[in-house]
């Protein structure tokens, strides 16, 4: 059985049963029979069915709020953030599939008509994570509907509903039956479904160590893979910054959701010259979080996933005070923060660096380091000393000098002025550990659909 255990009391708020061998392959066969049906359903058949089962979500947002918040522990207050972010991410692959999908004509020449046709693969597996389970899972599942793909969503045990409420809104939308499918499953069983022929792609979230678990099941086979994985996100802060923009950003970029997003910043440098002043505000602003229970109206810091993740967290702020930094934040601030238990608070660390944990693995918890740095220079470097390149932010008003720092940061995404947001129309994509491929924007449908070339001649002599 799969049981979600929720981190906000220890109970126990959903229970399914897991599939077995007989489903799974049901599953598989079910995809692969509904593929040529809806591959060859018009384009714009395919918009609006897929539009509806994104007003259908939309419309059942508060109940989705509701269910986000009890599966994982977001604060009520944000969680119907993530069905906005979800229509808007949508909505927009809806708007730009068309042109993204059309065909490529080159000139025609000496009789001869050429063209390139962007065809769907057949059946995506998406394996979804629970921190975003809708935003991140939307970034797959649709572009890949309306490539003419079938779908089959593995969601994870901490937010099995997600999967329901996708269902159900394709059921109401018309989708036709098994276009989209969902399976829970044991993780063994995830990569057997992984390694099925009948598999044409995988889309993936989740850790490193998953990424790596997806890429050894696809050993053998030329199946492709999008892996989007760990992150260890820095920020710098020059000297000419907009301080309270860039403090009331980062804190936001670093303790929302609890710290536990994959764009989340967990590493920030900043110009000595504002270094003392930035850190004075900075801790300021994070004492004003309130800690507790994510269904009151006040609680703007929920508990972590579960209790594991949160001691790990605990973990990395000792050793690195054992090591020489400060931890900033007085816990007693925050009463209901419990060793033990999912609720931990806030953490700033200063006097940090790269021979500590919390500076180069990833935390995916409310703590950040802030380090000093000279210059521009020590700064790129600093960011640059990472296995991880998901996103980096930017603080300056030198845009022009933002520009000539962002193109030496190895990084998928830039972000000048902001941090922690992904933008629907541009490719979301890492480099390094981050993982491969690219989700969104007009190049997210590539991964999903193969080019097919015609060569017709149409005079013989």
């Amino acid at each position: 059985m799969l049981k979600t255990v929720s981190p906000i009391d220890g109970r126990i708020v959903v229970e399914r049963p897991l599939a077995g061998a007989a489903e799974i392959e049901g599953a598989l066969a079910r995809a692969r029979a509904a593929f040529p049906g809806w591959r060859a359903t018009p384009i714009a058949e395919r918009q609006a069915i897929v539009m509806r089962a994104i007003d259908h979500l939309v419309a059942q947002g508060d109940a989705i709020a509701a269910e986000i918040t009890a599966q994982m522990g977001r604060p009520l207050r944000y969680t119907p953030g993530e069905v906005r972010g979800l229509a808007e991410r949508a909505r927009h692959m809806i708007e730009i599939a068309p042109a993204s999908l059309a065909t490529i004509e080159p000139p025609r020449s000496s009789g001869i008509k050429r063209w390139i046709r962007r065809e769907p693969l057949g059946l995506v597996t998406v394996v979804a994570p629970w921190n975003y389970p809708f935003l991140t899972s939307v970034n797959a599942i649709i572009p890949a509907l309306l490539a003419g793909n079938v779908v089959l969503l593995k969601p994870s045990h901490q937010t099995p509903l997600t999967a329901e409420r996708y269902d159900e809104a394709f059921r109401a939308a018309g989708l036709p039956d098994f276009v989209f499918q969902h399976l829970f499953l044991s993780h063994d069983d995830t990569l057997r479904l992984v390694a099925d022929a009948r598999v044409d792609f995988v889309c993936f979230t989740g850790s490193v160590e998953g990424g790596h678990a997806v890429r050894q099941a696809l050993a053998g086979r030329f199946t492709g893979a999008g892996l989007e994985l760990g992150g260890k996100d820095p920020a710098y802060v020059r000297a000419d910054a907009a301080l309270d923009h860039a403090v009331e950003q980062l804190v936001d970029g670093a303790f929302f959701n609890s710290g536990q997003s994959c764009c989340g910043i967990e590493r920030i440098y900043v110009h000595g010259d504002v270094y003392d002043e930035f850190v004075e505000r900075f801790v300021a602003l994070t004492e004003q979080y309130v800690l507790g229970d994510p269904r009151h109206a006040d609680t703007t810091l929920g508990p972590m996933v579960r209790a594991s993740a949160a001691n790990f967290v605990r973990s990395q702020i000792d050793d690195a005070v054992r090591a020489g930094a400060r931890a900033l934040i007085d816990a007693a601030r925050f009463p209901a923060d419990r060793a033990g238990t999912a609720y931990l608070a806030p953490q700033v660390l200063v006097d940090v660096d790269h021979s500590m944990s919390v500076m180069r693995d990833e935390s995916f918890g409310p703590v950040v380091g802030i380090q000093r740095v000279a210059d521009d220079d020590a700064a790129v470097r600093m960011m640059n000393d990472s296995r991880f390149g998901l996103t980096a932010s930017l603080w300056t008003g030198d845009a022009a000098r933002a520009e000539q720092l962002a193109e030496r940061i190895e990084t998928g995404t830039v972000f000048l002025n902001r941090c922690d947001y992904l933008d629907p129309s541009l490719a979301w994509t890492g480099v390094k550990e981050s993982g491969v491929g690219c989700t969104l924007s007009a190049l997210g449908f590539e991964p999903l659909t193969r080019p097919k070339s015609f060569h017709f001649r149409h005079q013989v002599a």
